[in-house]
């Protein structure tokens, strides 16, 4: 069963708001951090594309983080946000972002919207972006902050994300923020000719991150990074 998050109200973005505002730092400081962010993390280890690093140096990670941890929202690793779930590591969302190669307009299917960061720099890239939520709590707090700082291309539902969207779908791009075991079959479904899958894929101690390429109806693999993701768990908590 998957249900629409409820239109907010004005108290809930006054209090999404109120996340970013909480934190001590002044937001040129922010600038500052999202600056070297992008040129010690990104740019050094070879993110290339303009889109993905002028995404990244543009969209607020602080406000996607817990406000006592805003200060930190620029190191170099995931942050907690929340019922065992994290904030990504910068480098990986630039890297996962990078791997899928959109085109601004496209559209974009995010399992596992989490803070609602990565939805907001696909975003920022010009993707139109379908993003779902297993957490209610979390996805109802990503789609209240993302449409506090004036997001209009995301789109977020509470739901089992192994079944992907299919009243949305093709997706040129599909991107999952959590592992499975396997691939979704449904997933695989719902991507577009030419599109492509980036998702990491294992078990609890060993995952790797792969980019999978529809042509001619077939998938094309690729192998990228070894990395560590939380699961992918239905609506009872259980793995796939």
């Amino acid at each position: 069963m998957v249900r629409a998050l409820r239109y907010p109200t004005l108290a809930r973005i006054a209090a999404a708001m109120l996340i970013g505002l909480a934190a001590p730092a002044l937001a040129d400081d922010f600038d500052t951090q999202r600056g070297q962010m992008v040129a010690d993390q990104l740019v050094q280890r070879g993110i290339r594309q303009e889109q993905v690093l002028r995404a990244m140096e543009r969209v607020p990670r602080h406000r996607f983080v817990p406000a006592h941890l805003a200060a930190r929202a620029y190191d170099d690793g995931p942050l907690p946000i929340g019922y065992d779930q994290t904030i990504s590591q910068p480098y990986i969302v630039a890297l996962m972002s990078e791997l899928l190669d959109l085109q601004p307009g496209r559209r974009v299917l995010e399992i596992g919207a989490g803070s609602g960061y990565q939805a907001a720099v696909l975003s920022q890239m010009g993707a139109h972006v379908y993003s779902i939520e297993i957490i209610p709590q979390l996805g109802e707090a990503a789609r209240t902050l993302l449409f506090a700082l004036g997001y209009r291309n995301i789109h977020v539902k509470i739901g089992d994300g192994y079944l992907g969207w299919p009243e949305a779908a093709p997706f040129d791009g599909i991107i999952v923020t959590c592992a499975p075991s396997q691939i979704p079959e449904p997933l695989k479904a719902q991507l577009a000719e030419g599109g492509r899958i980036v998702i990491p894929v294992g078990g609890p101690h060993v995952q790797r991150l792969v980019r999978l390429t529809k042509t001619q109806g077939r998938l094309v693999e690729e192998k990228v990074v070894d990395v560590r993701f939380v699961p992918m768990v239905n609506e009872k908590g259980e793995k796939y």
